[in-house]
């Protein structure tokens, strides 16, 4: 029943992001290679060879309820876009951005309601895109072939968010994580494609409700710590307690740092199925966490499935592994509390 549900919103999802970019008749448009322009209906609202400054136009006279189409490519440096709410972003062209601190190449903040169905974006930011402080946010196909930099990120220490729902996400050469969200009630993501990416594919921080289609990462997270996937700092945590709410269909990892990793006080967590191999770091580590079930899936190679504990927190309880785990080994130190394993394979098992 949930993943019809989740199919059902994914399917709607896709469907509003199935025209092409820029069709029809959009509110405003900035066209041009070289000398852009930006036109509101028969009114031309700026022409000159600063593209930075015809998107800050576009932006500017795109109202609420109105759809903005930039369709040339360009380089705005390190300056930032600010969206509005109500607007509809939709970047057709390739956006090339510079590295501002601790800024967004493009920034959604304190908003309502703004869409972006559609986002092509290089270069090496600070954040690709910074989020707080908004709610009912689309994002449809977004495409980041990054040189450095962190692509989304949803501000920890600013207003949360409600209600953010994602299309298919792909992003390639982050120097951190690919998205990394903070304080969102209410997030769907359908497909998150991760490739050598310097720290998380996904990660997930005190966000509930949660609905996640696929998570594909390769070369995620290489040399550190971090993961294809990680949950931390009470992500699923609702309403005081670790009841399901954070579903994921698939995890695919190969090579990269750890495949999944949960820690620091999170759980709350299903996962239909896993398909890691090669890590060079844990395939799995569930580290303080409070009912994660992972329903089905491979292990192979790589580092160790490991169940562990820090003094720091409550210890690790409610946890349900079926896997088939070979080439490598499985490893509950210290004990947790109501665990339960179901692992086929090769794999050395160290159970309590």
């Amino acid at each position: 029943m949930l993943y019809t549900s989740f199919l059902t919103a994914v399917l709607a999802l896709a469907t509003s992001v199935t025209a092409q970019c820029g069709s029809g008749t959009p509110d405003v448009t900035v066209t041009g290679s070289g000398t852009f322009t930006v036109k509101k209906g028969s009114s031309t609202l700026y022409t000159g060879t600063d593209y930075n400054a015809a998107l800050q136009s576009g932006i500017t006279n795109t109202a609420s309820g109105q759809r903005l189409a930039v369709i040339s490519s360009g380089s705005i440096g390190t300056n930032t876009l600010v969206l509005k709410s109500g607007m509809t972003f939709e970047g057709c062209g390739t956006i090339n951005v510079g590295n501002r601190a601790g800024r967004g190449s493009i920034e959604i903040t304190n908003t309502q309601g703004v869409n972006v169905p559609y986002l092509s974006m290089t270069g090496n930011p600070y954040f690709g895109v910074r989020v707080y402080g908004s709610r009912d946010l689309t994002f449809g196909a977004i495409t980041m072939n990054l040189s450095g930099g962190l692509g989304i990120r949803f501000d920890r220490d600013q207003a949360a968010n409600s209600n953010v729902k994602m299309n298919t996400v792909s992003i390639t050469g982050a120097g951190s994580h690919g998205i990394e969200t903070w304080n969102i009630a209410g997030f769907s993501l359908t497909t998150f494609t991760g490739r050598n990416i310097g720290e998380c594919g996904l990660l997930m921080q005190t966000t509930t409700n949660a609905r996640v289609g696929t998570v594909d990462c390769q070369n995620c997270a290489t040399g550190n710590g971090y993961a294809a996937l990680r949950f931390a700092n009470q992500n699923g945590k609702l309403n005081g307690g670790y009841g399901t709410n954070v579903y994921v269909d698939r995890l695919i990892a190969r090579g990269g740092g750890r495949g999944f990793f949960c820690v620091s006080e999170s759980g709350g967590a299903e996962i239909n199925s896993v398909d890691i191999s090669n890590t060079g770091n844990n395939a799995i580590l569930i580290e303080n966490c409070y009912g994660v079930n992972i329903k089905s899936g491979t292990v192979n190679g790589g580092g160790e499935v490991r169940i562990s504990a820090r003094s720091e927190f409550a210890n690790t309880r409610d946890i349900s592994l079926t896997l088939r785990v070979d080439n490598t080994s499985v490893r509950e130190s210290p004990c947790g509390t109501n665990m339960r394993f179901s692992i086929t394979g090769n794999a050395q098992k160290t159970l309590c």
